[in-house]
């Protein structure tokens, strides 16, 4: 099983499309405050349709805290900045891939604290800055899925 894990994310139909799909991927998704919206607030809602009551889900107060939680699992920083695209990557059971917050992505310390082989990337074309970050989740959680054998599901 897989962690998928936001840093403050703000827009909620993005955060309810990622718990339907953690839901649906069997990922645990982990939530890093502060949030830019309230987890009851109805777009979250319609967009993760029923699958809210489906999903493992953990909020965390701050970086520090989600960190410590995370003990010695290995942490793939998911970023435009990354050194190598997700695809060279060997997903191993338990990674957790972080992903930044849609309008500011991941803070400095945060990304101080991933070693560079560590951040990975999507490729794009040279001029684009980014894929929506639901998109981004689906793309990368399904390779790493993909590389487990899609384990657990059908």
């Amino acid at each position: 099983m897989f962690h998928i894990a936001l840093f403050e994310p703000q827009i909620a139909p993005n955060c309810g499309n990622i718990i339907r799909l953690a839901a649906n991927n069997g990922s645990k998704l982990h939530l890093i405050e502060p949030l830019g919206f309230d987890l009851e607030e109805k777009k979250l809602r319609r967009a993760g349709l029923d699958y809210h009551d489906l999903v493992n889900l953990t909020i965390y107060p701050n970086y520090d805290e989600f960190a410590k939680a995370m003990g010695e699992r290995r942490i793939l920083a998911c970023t435009t900045k990354g050194s190598r695209p997700y695809t060279e990557i060997q997903y191993q059971n338990d990674d957790v891939l972080l992903f930044g917050a849609e309008t500011h992505g991941l803070a400095p310390e945060v990304m101080a604290s991933i070693a560079p082989e560590r951040r990975i990337r999507i490729p794009m074309q040279p001029n684009s800055r980014c894929l929506n970050l639901s998109n981004s989740v689906a793309v990368i959680s399904y390779e790493a899925w993909r590389q487990q054998g899609f384990a657990g599901g059908q």
